[in-house]
């Protein structure tokens, strides 16, 4: 979320930063950067999940938003806000979808041995992380990797991926942009090499 306050510029505007827990550290941090934070706490709404996302609804609808972008938000969405903000709802996931979907991509990602892990900007939708793809960007696992390290490598990426996907994702490619047919995102190896 810091990253996407920080990308922030014209035309783009965030107008919101929402939060189902008081205690998300994102509220503070909109605050400090002059944006308006609000925490609709989903406990207060008991079992009640659509009438929680009414009340986010209203509240999108008060500031007249446009396109909604989720960053460590936790919860499932039902069918009633998912369908009002179909084609307009992008959210950030821990892992190369499709691989890895849910919670605790990271480890699992460890477990299955794979060579790269990453992280996935795409449109939701009401099945779990299937949305179609906007942008990846990939880290290399490498050996002896703990979870708390691959965490930090995808994470410094979804700061770099999620301001450039939404903002290709609003205003289009850039004049005169072309993918090259064998383009290639890199991230190479951390220096082996002991630091002077």
């Amino acid at each position: 979320m810091e990253a996407l306050l920080r990308a922030a510029a014209p035309p783009l505007h965030i107008a919101l930063v929402l939060s189902n827990r008081p205690d998300a550290a994102g509220l503070a941090t909109a605050r400090a950067a002059g944006v308006e934070a609000l925490c609709l706490d989903h406990r207060a709404f008991g079992r009640d999940r659509p009438a929680h996302e009414r009340a986010i609804q209203a509240e999108l609808e008060a500031r007249d938003v446009h396109l909604v972008c989720l960053a460590g938000y936790l919860r499932l969405l039902t069918p009633y806000l998912v369908h009002r903000w179909a084609g307009r709802m992008l959210n950030i996931h821990p892992s190369l979808l499709p691989a890895f979907p849910g919670l605790d991509t990271h480890a699992r990602a460890l477990a299955h041995g794979v060579a790269l892990h990453g992280c996935t900007v795409h449109l939701v939708t009401d099945a779990t992380d299937e949305g179609p793809i906007l942008a990846q960007a990939a880290v290399p696992v490498l050996p002896g990797d703990t979870e708390a390290a691959l965490a930090a490598r995808v994470l410094a990426q979804e700061h770099r991926l999620y301001p450039a996907a939404l903002r290709r994702f609003v205003l289009g490619p850039a004049p005169g942009e072309r993918p090259d047919a064998d383009a290639a995102l890199l991230n190479p190896l951390p220096d082996p090499r002991p630091a002077p």
